[in-house]
């Protein structure tokens, strides 16, 4: 499987957000071009904080689990712990929540700005081992610049 170009998607976020305010609208596209950049993903989307849980924000796929508390499951751990969880094999992470059954690898990262946990990006896909280092890089990077976009604007979704 070629690895995604992330540096190239970067210029393309950017060029495709920059002149854009609304938060949502931003948002949307940001998911709606990393879905359909990465290959064999199957679900990929916000989680946007609220109090003390995840809700679900923008996203592509299946409909997905509405609400995930924080220290639950892949998401809610990588928020509570602020650090990105790349999981090989979902059905070998102790309390692991099913949306979708066909979901076999994640990778989940922290959005953060201005030093606030603001949610997560959860992307699923149907393959074991699907993510790889460079893939969890790149989508850090990914996340930081439109972290650091949303941040400026003072808000998120």
């Amino acid at each position: 499987m070629p690895e995604a170009d992330y540096p190239m998607l970067r210029t393309q976020m950017l060029a495709l957000l920059r002149d854009e305010t609304d938060a949502l609208a931003n948002a949307s596209n940001f998911v709606a071009l990393l879905f359909h950049a990465l290959d064999d993903v199957n679900w990929l989307g916000l989680y946007v904080l609220r109090g003390d849980e995840l809700v679900l924000g923008p996203f592509q796929g299946l409909p997905a689990c509405v609400r995930i508390p924080l220290g639950k499951g892949v998401c809610g751990t990588a928020a509570a712990g602020l650090v990105t969880l790349r999981i090989d094999d979902v059905h070998q992470f102790p309390g692991h929540i099913v949306c979708d059954a066909a979901s076999r690898s994640e990778l989940v990262v922290p959005l953060q700005a201005n030093g606030k946990l603001l949610g997560v990006l959860d992307i699923d896909s149907p393959s074991v081992r699907r993510f790889s280092a460079a893939d969890q890089a790149g989508v850090e990077m990914l996340c930081a610049a439109f972290c650091k976009l949303q941040g400026a604007r003072a808000g998120f979704i």
